[in-house]
């Protein structure tokens, strides 16, 4: 893991830092959707890349068919800079199981880290209240993996994220609601002691933009 420390920095959040992009919903015509967001932290994989410092984002999406591509921006963490990240990816449902394959790529511009010099190829599952999302490096981080399951109860969500050296950590989530969440975060086997296990919280606030 110490020699992945760069590179697990390269990687974002998803828009509410709890895990994978959310799957498109269908449509008929193109849906143009936009949000801006705020936390106390940014909250990345059971770690804060922000060295505790405050973090804001920003996002523009639009989706057809299932079909959906957007960028996402942030202040970003302490070692790269402001963060900008181009996703595309393909969401549908049937008989209430979910699936989603996206791809990602990662730009931080003040590291002159540009596009698809990182990126990620993703895949999402669900089923009513249990969710799996896999992320595989591409590019720079090839031999990178991060895996996450989670189970909805109601407004809590419970989850648990292993990355490719074993770094584990478990999330409880409380949404307030679609606007307002809070999330304790542990890290439940920090390898080899590299990493802060101490218990992380998080509260996170998004804003939907109408046009």
């Amino acid at each position: 893991m110490k020699m992945k420390q760069k590179a697990l920095s390269t990687i974002a959040a998803s828009a509410l830092a709890l895990g994978a992009l959310a799957p498109a919903v269908q449509a008929e015509e193109v849906e143009i959707s936009a949000a801006i967001g705020a936390a106390n932290m940014y909250y990345w994989r059971g770690l804060d890349l922000g060295n505790g410092d405050a973090a804001v984002w920003g996002d523009l999406s639009a989706s057809y068919n299932g079909f959906y591509a957007g960028l996402w921006t942030s202040s970003g963490d302490a070692a790269l800079g402001t963060e900008y990240d181009i996703y595309v990816g393909y969401g549908t449902e049937f008989e209430g199981f979910g699936i989603d394959l996206s791809y990602a790529t990662y730009v931080y511009p003040e590291s002159e880290i540009e596009v698809g010099d990182v990126a990620e190829a993703i895949l999402g599952l669900s089923y009513g209240p249990v969710s799996f999302a896999y992320h595989h490096g591409l590019e720079d981080l090839e031999d990178y993996w991060y895996a996450k399951a989670g189970v909805d109860f109601g407004k809590f969500n419970i989850a648990y994220g292993l990355h490719e050296d074993d770094l584990a950590h478990i999330d409880l989530t409380y949404n307030y609601n679609d606007n307002l969440s809070f999330t304790l975060g542990k890290v439940v086997d920090d390898v080899d002691g590299t990493y802060n296990d101490d218990a992380k919280f998080v509260v996170t606030f998004a804003l939907p933009i109408d046009f």
